[in-house]
């Protein structure tokens, strides 16, 4: 019986042994690993097409504005002439910010002017 107990903890130390070789091969690939945490995409505000926003030409109604494009996201208690509408993108692993700011004015209750300004991406600054 002896020469049995021998053999069966020869077997468990060379088992443990080699789980225990097995578990530090695995800790070698994990060293450039690292857990962050998982952050959302923030999107605020009319996010408008190129198209659309090259349909909106002076002269058109502000229903026919308010039909393509939608209602303005900001309105503008002093200038009831104006409508402004923002878009605002940041993608939450990368950092990167996209911008966009599109302005449609009137007179009366015509387009008059547009004013396009569509930013490239950024990266935030943290």
């Amino acid at each position: 019986m002896t020469s049995t107990s021998n053999i069966i903890r020869t077997l468990t130390l060379i088992v443990a042994l080699a789980c225990l070789l097995a578990s530090l091969s695995g800790c070698a690939r994990m060293r450039n690993f690292s857990l962050k945490p998982y952050k959302i995409n923030i999107q605020q505000g009319n996010f408008l097409e190129e198209d659309e926003i090259d349909m909106i030409e002076p002269g058109m109604t502000r229903s026919q504005v308010r039909f393509l494009l939608g209602t303005p996201m900001v309105a503008d208690l002093f200038n009831s002439d104006r409508w402004d509408y923002y878009y605002y993108l940041k993608i939450g692993r990368t950092g990167e910010i996209y911008r966009r700011h599109f302005i449609v004015f009137f007179e009366g209750e015509e387009t008059t002017r547009i004013e396009k300004r569509l930013g490239a991406a950024e990266l935030e600054n943290s």
